[in-house]
C-alpha cells in the first residue's frame, strides 16, 4: 500500500462507504497522490480498503456528482462544436454544475475535516478541456484566453466568452459637423424618438460608426467601442497625423481579419480618414486614454476691432510657457464638473492677419480649452489672449494638428 494511502484511508473509508464514485472519493484527497488523475485516484483507495477488507463496491449512482462524470465525452463534443465556430488561438474550459452538487461536495469536505481535496468544477473543467483539446486542435490558455467554453452540465450547454479584439491605428476627421464617438440622443437617452428620428443619436454618423460598423460586420462581432486620445470638439477637424485611437470589438467570430481592406473600405467615407491599423493588446487602451500628450492647434480668429500684427505678435510672445488657470467652460459646465484646472501654454506664433481677422498656431498642454484661452470666457481662462490684446476675441474656426505623442515637445 502506497504511503499516501496509508496516510489517509482511515478517512477515506466512511466516504467509500457513502458510495461515492472513483472520481469524487478520489477528488476528496485530489492533492496527495500526484501523478494520476482522480479517477484512478479513488479506484487505488478502493482497492486499499477491499485488500483490507472493507466493502467499497463502485455505485452504480453516485449521491455526490449523480454520475454527471459518464456525460465528459457529450461535454467534450459540445465544447468543441462551440470553440470551432470561432476563430482563436486558443481556449479554455469552463463549467457551471448543479448548484445541490456544489453545497453537497461542501458539506461532506466540513463533515470529514478534508484538507486536501478538488473542487468538483476544477476537474471538470480539466477532464473536460482534455477531452475536447483533440477536437480542437488550439492550444489551452489559462491567463489570457481568447475563447472560454463555459459548459453548463445540467443542459450540455455551452456558452462562449469571446474576448475583444483591439485595432489601434490614428483618424483624421475632416467634418464639423460628426462627433469622434456615438452621442445618445438628449431627449431620449439612445431609446428612439421623434427628435431624432427614432435613431437614438444626435449626428447620425461618427469617427467610432464609419470604421467600428465595418470591423464589426468583417468580425461578427456583437458591439464596437472606441477609445481616442483625447478627442476634439464637434465642429473642429484632426489633421495632421490623425489622433490616435484604440478600436474594440466584442465577441468577434473572426478575428484575424484584414486590417488592410477594412482601412481600404473605412476611408471610402469623406467624413474621416484612418491609417496605420495594428491589432493591439487589451492593455493598449488604458495607455491610450491615460495619455496626456501635448496638442498643437490652428486657430481662426475674430476681433472686435481692427488688429495689428506687430502688436498681435507681442502678444503671442508673451504666452511662451505660460501657466493658465481654467474654470469649467460655460459651454460645457451642464456635463462637466465645476473645476478650476491648470493648464500650460507653450508658445503661440501669429499666421495670416487682415483687418479684424487673424490666425493663430499654438501649442498647449493637454486638456486646454483652446477656444476660451482666446476669449477668456468671461474671466474664466486667466490669463488668456482676448485680455492680453485688449481686444475681445472669439474663435471662429479651429483644427487641431498635431497630437505631440510621438514627438518631443518644441522649444
Amino acid at each position: 500500500m502506497d504511503d499516501w494511502i496509508i496516510d489517509i484511508i482511515g478517512k477515506a473509508r466512511p466516504l467509500a462507504g457513502m458510495g461515492l464514485c472513483d472520481h469524487c472519493l478520489g477528488r476528496m484527497f485530489g492533492k496527495v497522490g500526484t501523478g494520476m488523475t482522480n479517477d484512478d485516484r479513488g479506484a487505488a483507495i478502493r482497492r486499499a480498503l477491499e485488500e483490507e477488507g472493507c466493502a467499497a463496491a463502485a455505485p452504480e449512482m453516485c449521491p455526490l456528482c449523480e454520475n454527471v462524470f459518464d456525460m465528459m465525452p457529450r461535454f467534450a463534443e459540445a465544447v468543441a462544436d462551440a470553440v470551432n465556430g470561432v476563430e482563436s488561438d486558443n481556449f479554455l474550459v469552463g463549467c457551471r454544475v448543479e448548484p445541490s452538487v456544489v453545497s453537497r461536495e461542501k458539506d461532506i469536505w466540513e463533515r470529514f475535516g478534508l484538507e486536501t481535496p478538488e473542487s468538483i468544477k476544477t476537474e471538470l473543467n480539466r477532464e473536460i478541456g482534455k477531452l475536447a483539446l483533440p477536437l480542437i486542435h488550439r492550444a489551452v490558455e489559462f491567463k489570457s484566453p481568447q475563447v472560454v467554453a463555459c459548459i453548463d452540465t445540467r443542459f450540455a450547454d455551452v456558452e462562449l466568452d469571446i474576448a475583444p479584439v483591439f485595432i489601434a491605428g490614428r483618424y483624421n476627421k475632416l467634418s464639423r459637423e460628426i462627433p469622434q464617438t456615438i452621442w445618445p440622443c438628449r431627449a431620449c437617452k439612445g431609446r428612439g424618438c421623434a427628435r431624432c428620428g427614432d435613431t437614438g443619436k444626435m449626428y447620425q454618423t461618427s469617427v467610432q460608426e464609419i470604421i467600428g460598423d465595418i470591423a464589426l460586420e468583417m468580425t461578427g462581432g456583437k458591439e464596437h467601442f472606441f477609445h481616442g486620445m483625447g478627442r476634439e470638439d464637434i465642429d473642429a477637424c484632426m489633421l495632421g497625423d490623425g489622433r490616435p485611437f484604440v478600436l474594440e470589438i466584442s465577441s468577434p467570430r473572426l478575428r484575424d481579419i484584414d486590417l488592410d481592406e477594412l482601412e481600404r473600405q473605412a476611408n471610402v467615407s469623406e467624413l474621416a480618414q484612418y491609417r496605420f491599423l495594428r491589432f493591439v493588446p487589451r492593455d493598449e487602451v488604458q495607455r491610450t486614454k491615460t495619455a496626456t500628450p501635448t496638442k498643437t492647434y490652428s486657430v481662426r480668429v475674430r476681433a472686435e476691432g481692427k488688429v495689428n500684427k506687430e502688436r498681435l505678435d507681442k502678444v503671442a510672445l508673451s504666452f511662451k510657457d505660460t501657466p493658465i488657470d481654467q474654470r469649467t467652460p460655460q459651454r460645457v459646465e451642464h456635463r462637466r464638473a465645476d473645476l478650476v484646472r491648470k493648464r500650460r501654454i507653450f508658445w503661440v506664433e501669429v499666421g495670416a492677419c487682415e483687418d479684424d481677422t487673424f490666425e493663430l498656431t499654438l501649442e498647449t498642454e493637454s486638456g486646454t480649452y483652446v477656444k476660451e484661452f482666446v476669449s477668456g470666457d468671461d474671466g474664466r481662462s486667466v490669463p488668456n489672449f482676448s485680455e492680453a490684446l485688449g481686444m475681445q476675441c472669439r474663435v471662429e474656426v479651429l483644427d487641431v494638428l498635431a497630437i505631440n505623442d510621438r514627438e518631443p515637445m518644441r522649444d
